[in-house]
């Protein structure tokens, strides 16, 4: 007896003309296989009941679990694609990155400024950050508030700090989709946390960049190709809006924590694969990474490399603050 809740799969694609459903077979990299579960009329009604006839992008709660929705219309007729969400947000090391990597990323907690993960659909954008709020409300805990939309992990709730306290995260979806209302909204709040599902809008850009320069830590994705790119497209999207393209390099060198890359690569269980950038967090000390986003001018590839090797050898990134 198969059914959707029990089967394993990532996406599940539904083609409503034909009341037909695919899932990847598994076995090869691409390739999709027919899924006839038992609780298909169930779970095709609750997509379909759940779709508010505007927005195509939303999320479903079925059996306990979330799904990612995405409707679109196709020449044949409607067709959803279902990502099925984990059912408790992952540790963060449990998502393949360098113990390097995590050791420091939990370093940044009582920072303040922008952690921003970039990458193609699918590459486990949104789960790194989620997973690393995670971490940090259960170490720390403090208030968080997340825009998403929609949805995908389940963060809402209070979390017990490991020595003592509580942590609180708020999911939120964006007010009448305006980004740059829920953002103002959210720091009326005086979170500690901002969480914002994705940057896809001048004002999420430009709000995200001035919460990160006020003294609170702020989480991101954006779809880009490398690290260089994640910045660009960022600034791209402030400056398309009523900020200036100086300053939005301007608050990006500021507030930037960290731009990490991430791809998943291989067949079966993939594994991600990262390249990454910090600016110093002690922005009283002198930092050439900022320095060169300010300028605009992102030659930063040596940078990079530099990071990159030095954690992979245990040293310490700012050498020259030591």
């Amino acid at each position: 007896m198969a059914t959707v809740t029990d089967t394993k799969f990532s996406d599940i694609y539904i083609m409503a003309g034909e009341r037909k459903a695919y899932i990847p077979d598994r076995r090869t990299f691409n390739a999709l296989m027919p899924f006839e579960p038992d609780d298909f009329d169930a779970f095709f009604k609750l997509l379909e009941e759940t779709w508010d006839g505007n927005n195509p992008s939303y999320s479903v709660c079925y059996e306990g679990i979330f799904y990612r929705v995405e409707r679109s219309e196709a020449i044949s007729g409607i067709q959803y694609c279902a990502r099925k969400m984990p059912s408790a947000v992952p540790s963060i090391k449990a998502l393949g990155y360098p113990m390097e990597l995590i050791s420091y990323l939990l370093s940044l907690r009582r920072s303040s400024g922008l952690i921003l993960v970039s990458g193609p659909t699918g590459s486990g954008k949104t789960t790194t950050i989620s997973s690393l709020l995670k971490e940090y409300l259960t170490k720390e805990g403090g208030f968080a508030y997340t825009i998403e939309d929609p949805t995908e992990q389940p963060l809402d709730g209070i979390y017990n700090v490991e020595n003592g306290g509580l942590g609180i995260c708020k999911q939120t979806l964006p007010i009448k989709g305006n980004w740059g209302d829920s953002l103002k909204s959210a720091l009326r709040s005086k979170p500690r946390y901002i969480m914002v599902g994705e940057i896809r809008t001048p004002d999420a850009a430009s709000e995200c960049l001035r919460a990160a320069t006020s003294g609170h830590l702020v989480f991101s994705t954006i779809h880009a190709n490398n690290v260089t790119d994640a910045i660009n497209s960022v600034v791209k999207y402030a400056s398309a809006g009523e900020m200036s393209e100086d300053l939005a390099y301007d608050l990006f060198s500021r507030g930037m924590l960290g731009v990490i890359h991430q791809n998943l690569v291989g067949k079966g269980i993939r594994k991600p694969q990262i390249s990454f950038l910090f600016a110093n967090p002690d922005t009283s000390k002198g930092d050439q990474v900022r320095g060169i986003i300010k300028t605009g001018k992102l030659n930063l590839g040596t940078s990079i490399e530099t990071q990159m090797t030095r954690m992979s050898k245990g040293l310490n990134m700012f050498p020259e603050n030591d």
